[in-house]
């Protein structure tokens, strides 16, 4: 958002979303108000608001970036032969599990600088690194009910309907698929980054 703060004066993500919710009042037809605020989800809308909360303080209390340098002080306790695949592993597991039970955006953001300092101080290539980040962070979040936005807002849509989905009761099948794709990208990542050499600078 900084850069954003920059070209456009210090113009917030919530003063562009509020600009655009106030346009939109102003443009429709005031007679569909109420039908369309009963239309409004807002018991996702809610949840969201806390989870980001939740999020946000876990950020500010400084739990995220503790994992974070926990993970580059294992990684760099490692051996050189072995710090690049520990680093793939270390980054893309603990992205993944985390990811699964808070969003992954805050967390992404608190950890990217951690990598950074990591190829820094080991000089290990920053691609194979950012991608274990990519890889964890994404399906990491088909783990859990909050794990991911989309998740929320189609088990909403689906109670709309009729049919009840509780958060062990997606865990149940969300988990193991998560497991699964995460393992199928470790080995990917370490095949492509370790074995062959993919963007190592090799």
């Amino acid at each position: 958002s900084s850069g954003i703060n920059a070209e456009y004066g210090h113009t917030t993500p919530g003063e562009v979303a509020m600009a655009g919710a106030i346009a939109l009042i102003i443009v429709i037809d005031h007679h569909d108000m109420e039908g369309l605020l009963h239309k409004v989800e807002w018991a996702t809308l809610m949840f969201f608001a806390g989870l980001f909360i939740m999020v946000e303080c876990l950020d500010k209390l400084g739990l995220i970036g503790t994992l974070g340098e926990f993970a580059a002080s294992t990684i760099k306790s490692i051996s050189v032969d072995y710090q690049l695949a520990a680093a793939i592993s270390i980054i893309l597991w603990m992205s993944a599990i985390i990811s699964a039970f808070i969003d992954n955006i805050p967390f992404t953001a608190a950890i990217i600088p951690v990598i950074a300092q990591i190829v820094e101080e080991t000089d290990l290539p920053l691609e194979p690194l950012v991608y274990a980040l990519a890889f964890g962070a994404c399906l990491g979040g088909n783990g859990t009910l909050i794990g991911a936005s989309a998740n929320v807002v189609a088990v909403g849509i689906m109670e709309e309907k009729g049919y009840k989905v509780t958060f062990f009761g997606f865990a149940k099948i969300g988990f193991p698929v998560m497991l699964v794709t995460v393992t199928v990208a470790h080995v990917y990542l370490l095949v492509c980054h370790c074995a062959i050499g993919w963007g190592n600078g090799s």
